[in-house]
């Protein structure tokens, strides 16, 4: 998990985060009635809600085209946005995890959280098109593009 440590270090601000219980992320899992990543899992369990303000900044002056995260989301927020969203435009089927800061969201597929996995790929759901496209092939690798800016 040396992509998620190296995200959080060079990415996550100072505020203090704290680390959420296994037993509140399994609790939503059941409300979910799917598995989040294990290394999502981690993400949150060892760090918290991770808020990156500096990354849209990295992304403007590189002139980069990937989307920029800001704010990963309370497990309360992962369960009532992902149905508040599917209610206002989003395609049905996708747990939402974290978001920019024009309000489209990061999220991964329900159909690949319906078994255990380490890692599963990572869609962005553009509020405006109301389109949710495949951004990354597992959740490590999606952090490991902004651990290389």
């Amino acid at each position: 998990m040396n992509s998620i440590d190296l995200f959080v270090k060079n990415w996550g601000s100072k505020q203090s985060m704290v680390p959420i219980d296994n037993n509140d992320i399994a609790e939503l899992e059941l409300k979910l009635n799917g598995f989040l990543p294990d290394s999502y899992k981690y993400l949150i369990s060892k760090y918290g809600l991770v808020h990156t303000p500096n990354v849209l900044t990295k992304i403007c002056d590189l002139g980069s085209d990937i989307s920029e995260v800001q704010d990963f989301l309370s497990l309360e927020d992962v369960f009532s946005l992902s149905k508040l969203y599917e209610m206002t435009g989003m395609p049905k089927g996708h747990v939402l995890f974290a978001s920019d800061c024009k309000g489209n969201m990061f999220c991964f597929k329900s159909t690949d959280c319906a078994s255990k996995q380490t890692d599963i790929p990572v869609w962005f759901f553009d509020h405006d098109f109301r389109t949710v496209n495949k951004v990354s092939n597992s959740f490590i690798e999606w952090l490991d593009e902004f651990n290389e800016l």
